[in-house]
């Protein structure tokens, strides 16, 4: 008889798997609770993100550097310059409800800007500057975009799609003779007066993000006031409580893009909250990076996968190590899972560096899973403890039920931070939240007997990748006549390689445990993946089926 997934991937016998469960599982209702202390949230139903976040006092002094030009905002300007482009925006004709929208990179002024909308109880919607002109057509013509803040070369494009659009320059004193950004001046000059502010409630919608989700289709991502007052809380300030050291000293790099969640939630909205400095990059080089740390101080620098990479090689060919890092304290990555080998790479060049990985998504405003080490316990290659408020199932892709700790299964989750819903598409919304408020993420993962947790099945993929041969790969389960669900390997293969799949099978089989062998290899040109190198395992399970018909 067929057998599940857990019983091939899995920390412990199933005997032992009867026995009495942690007090954060309920085996009864199959949900994980986090072990981390519940957090009051703002009960005021008319409270706003803008208002929470610089109803905070703390004693920070520099808020923004802008590491290209050392042109820097303080934080006793910064309201001031945001309820200034407030005023300037309210004059142009931006009301409560219309959409802006910020095609921008990282900038000193994108903080500013994205306030200023939500001051007026309008509505960001972030982009990539590099989208193309049928990426930005679909957005604003779904979103229904009045206004746009961009680059000097984008504004005839925007302006054909009925856009008013408002080139953005990289700072405020450069670029000030330039005429194409007189509008700019013009609007952040403070010459309005005081705008007006409207009524705004936490469950007004205050941004909309676009996310693949679980699929390969972009989809908006409605998010509220009350889902970023979230994020600051069990997210930014929670991580920030668990440290000794004040936040209002700590330095952060910003290479994660802002018009990311990822970098939205910290480098436009929680740390503001708390008074840290932020050094932003507009473009990442390894090099660069080093020579910021330094020169800034940088302690927290929190990045992706493709980033940590660079920056282990870029350390480990450092002439004057000794001298370099001297200040960085933290290095946390998100977005996409992390090799155990880049971790090792990681502590072999940083030893007395810090490091954490995270979990969150677009629909969960960033907040799902943090890692905190202490001496006692560090487990660097897991996605860390659930966040305060959060709830969590482990779910058998194929027969819907909850998995106890130390099975795989697909992530569900449910808590403040979860999305309002899909914009213009109440299809997939009702596809990704199920009638309870739960959140399918599409990602599999398992508890540890901790609490902790661990996406599946990374190490699988980073032992296939250090192939010669193979240049790109992922890992789903099938289901088997024999072995219940098997893992399958899906390929990309260097051009003019031969390998094939019992090389493929083989390879993988000397270094993992018998349960862990691949069973089946399909080679394939790509594997699909989120803009953030999140790989699309729902899509490999439609192209595994459509294979299995032919």
């Amino acid at each position: 008889m067929a057998t599940s997934l857990s019983s091939h991937i899995s920390l412990q016998t199933s005997e032992s798997k009867i026995s009495d469960f942690p007090d954060w599982y309920s085996p009864e209702t199959g949900i994980y609770s986090s072990k981390n202390p519940s957090i009051s949230l703002p009960t005021d139903p008319f409270l706003d993100i803008v208002s929470f976040v610089f109803s905070h006092k703390h004693d920070g002094v520099t808020a923004l550097i802008d590491s290209s030009s050392g042109y820097s905002i303080p934080y006793s300007k910064l309201l001031p310059l945001i309820q200034s482009m407030a005023s300037g925006l309210h004059h142009l004709g931006a009301s409560q409800g219309d959409v802006v929208l910020l095609l921008l990179p990282n900038s000193s002024h994108f903080p500013i800007i994205f306030f200023s909308v939500l001051y007026l109880g309008a509505i960001v919607s972030a982009m990539n500057p590099l989208s193309s002109t049928f990426e930005i057509k679909k957005q604003v013509s779904d979103c229904s975009v009045r206004f746009a803040f961009t680059s000097l070369e984008k504004i005839d494009q925007l302006n054909n799609l009925g856009v008013h659009a408002i080139g953005v320059p990289q700072n405020i004193d450069f670029d000030s003779e330039n005429l194409g950004f007189s509008p700019f001046h013009e609007l952040i000059g403070g010459r309005f007066g005081k705008a007006p502010r409207p009524v705004i409630r936490q469950q007004d919608t205050a941004v909309i993000m676009y996310s693949s989700g679980t699929t390969g289709v972009s989809k908006g991502v409605v998010l509220t006031h009350g889902n970023l007052i979230a994020t600051v809380e069990l997210f930014v300030k929670f991580e920030a409580s668990q440290y000794e050291y004040s936040s209002s000293k700590n330095v952060y790099l910003a290479v994660v893009p802002m018009f990311h969640i990822y970098g939205l939630s910290l480098f436009v909205v929680g740390l503001l909250s708390l008074g840290s400095t932020i050094v932003l990059m507009r473009r990442f080089d390894g090099n660069e990076a080093v020579k910021l740390i330094d020169y800034y101080g940088v302690t927290h620098f929190p990045l992706v996968p493709p980033i940590l990479t660079t920056l282990v090689m870029t350390a480990k060919g450092a002439t004057n190590t000794e001298n370099s890092f001297k200040s960085l304290k933290q290095v946390s990555c998100g977005a996409a899972p992390t090799s155990r080998k880049i971790i090792e790479d990681f502590f072999q060049v940083l030893p007395h560096v810090d490091f954490i990985q995270g979990y969150g998504m677009t629909e969960t405003s960033a907040v799902g899973t943090r890692g905190f080490n202490t001496q006692q316990c560090h487990k660097y290659c897991s996605i860390g403890l659930l966040a305060p408020n959060m709830q969590a199932k482990v779910m058998d892709w194929n027969s819907g039920s909850p998995l106890p700790p130390e099975c795989y299964g697909e992530l569900w989750l449910k808590g403040p931070a979860l999305m309002q819903r899909y914009l213009n598409n109440d299809v997939a919304t009702k596809m990704a939240i199920d009638k309870d408020g739960w959140l399918r993420t599409g990602d599999i993962v398992c508890f540890d007997e901790d609490g902790y947790l661990y996406i599946a099945p990374a190490d699988l993929e980073a032992i296939l990748i250090s192939h010669p041969h193979i240049l790109d790969a992922a890992v789903i389960g099938e289901m088997d006549e024999v072995y219940g669900e098997i893992p399958v390997a899906f390929v990309v293969t260097r051009h003019g390689s031969t390998l094939n799949q019992e090389d493929v099978m083989g390879f993988v089989a000397m270094q993992v445990a018998p349960y862990k062998k691949i069973r089946k290899v399909v080679f394939t040109k790509s594997i699909p993946k989120s803009a953030t190198g999140k790989i699309l395992r729902r899509e490999l399970k439609k192209l595994l089926s459509s294979s299995c018909r032919l």
